[in-house]
């Protein structure tokens, strides 16, 4: 009997060892992770001091994500973590600072991916929750659904304990200024979604986005941000990416997934997949994309003018850029 215990024991171990949705990366030691604050038409006259305000704020970003992934950390940790800076700092289009519709009101999408099992959870049209990053997780880990939306996902943050808060607390300045002028001009602005790519030192990717979506969209327009394929994914077995720019372009094209297929189907590098994405199959000022593959490698292309952008590894690049 002692046999057979063993025997089923090590039969069940072979089974999930051997399934690329259990096992664990290969553990090299080494990380990568890359952030986005958006791409869109980024006028390279931006007075000096803003522009450091920006840099300033991206590599904030990546300290707080690199801290966590140097540290034996999970990329999932080092991507919400990210993701819950960028969504309490006004300069990008998530949680404080997110865009208006065209009624005055914000709504906010987010999603994550655990490259590991395919795992993912995100939220869309949520207009009181402060970290919509963090609930996605939650839908991920602590629901048995992918896509929670509107009053939906607000009383499963109730219930998970987040207490809610009203909308003045997303409110800026600068954001009612462009609503203002887009009421005037109808003309949206497009970047400022905020995103990020992690592979951790236990060989895991993760991926998360999230957006306060389009200034003057239409009240219930959702984007390709928290939907899982088209502006967010993760897979082990080829990489993470996180999308930004015109999210009926990238829902359309499915692009977030294709790089991956791409890989996976065509044997294409990840620069190559991301590129024949981004520059091939969009439009030009459409937008671009972070990615890093199960190796570490990473790009990031768009077709805009610039992108707010910065990757950190373990071999000591620190970088931040918004222009090519």
């Amino acid at each position: 009997m002692k046999v057979l215990r063993i025997s089923f024991f090590l039969l069940m171990f072979s089974l999930f060892a051997n399934n690329p949705f259990y096992a664990q990366q290969n553990s090299g030691g080494t990380y990568t992770i890359v952030i986005h604050g958006g791409a869109g038409t980024i006028d390279k006259s931006m007075p000096d001091s803003v522009k450091q305000e920006y840099l300033n704020s991206l590599s904030e970003a990546l300290k707080i994500g690199k801290s966590i992934l140097e540290h034996g950390g999970t990329s999932l940790d080092a991507v919400e973590n990210v993701l819950k800076y960028f969504e309490t700092d006004p300069k990008f289009n998530a949680g404080v600072g997110a865009v208006y519709t065209s009624d005055g009101t914000h709504e906010m999408d987010a999603a994550i991916m655990d490259g590991r099992d395919l795992s993912c959870g995100a939220v869309a049209g949520v207009q009181h929750v402060p970290h919509p990053i963090s609930l996605a997780r939650l839908v991920m880990e602590k629901s048995p659904h992918v896509l929670l939306a509107y009053d939906g996902a607000e009383k499963f943050a109730l219930k998970m304990g987040i207490k809610l808060v009203k909308q003045s607390y997303f409110d800026t300045p600068e954001r009612l200024k462009q609503w203002q002028e887009y009421i005037k001009k109808l003309d949206a602005a497009k970047h400022g979604t905020v995103g990020c790519v992690a592979l951790d030192m236990h060989g895991n990717l993760a991926a998360g986005t999230s957006t306060g979506g389009m200034t003057g969209k239409l009240p219930g327009r959702i984007g390709d941000s928290p939907l899982i394929g088209d502006g967010t994914y993760a897979n082990n077995k080829t990489c993470a990416v996180s999308c930004t720019g015109w999210g009926e372009k990238f829902i359309k094209h499915t692009v977030a997934f294709n790089v991956s297929a791409l890989m996976e189907y065509k044997g294409l590098s990840l620069k190559e997949a991301a590129d024949v994405v981004i520059y091939h199959q969009l439009q030009q000022d459409d937008g671009g994309l972070i990615a890093i593959d199960k190796n570490g490698n990473y790009t990031t292309p768009f077709n805009t003018t610039g992108m707010f952008r910065g990757v950190a590894n373990s071999s000591g690049v620190f970088e931040v850029n918004i222009w090519k």
